[in-house]
């Protein structure tokens, strides 16, 4: 299945910033993709706040923390 930017952003938007969608309930083939969109489209407050408010979880935040060092 090709990645949608168009869903990779608005998948990226219901986990990190409103927290209505989980990265299990996306398909497996967007979690990367979406990952890199938050971390270079999000500040690190965001992203961190992600993580407080519990939409991704530990293991999700630091992959997606390494995707921002690599930047």
């Amino acid at each position: 299945m090709a990645v949608i930017n168009l869903l990779t952003k608005q998948y990226a938007v219901c986990i990190y910033i409103y927290g209505t969608r989980t990265f299990a309930s996306i398909p497996a083939e967007y979690h990367t993709p979406v990952k890199q969109y938050a971390a270079t489209n999000y500040t690190l407050a965001q992203i961190d706040n992600a993580l407080a408010k519990g939409y991704i979880t530990e293991q999700e935040h630091a992959e997606t923390m390494e995707l921002v060092m690599l930047q």
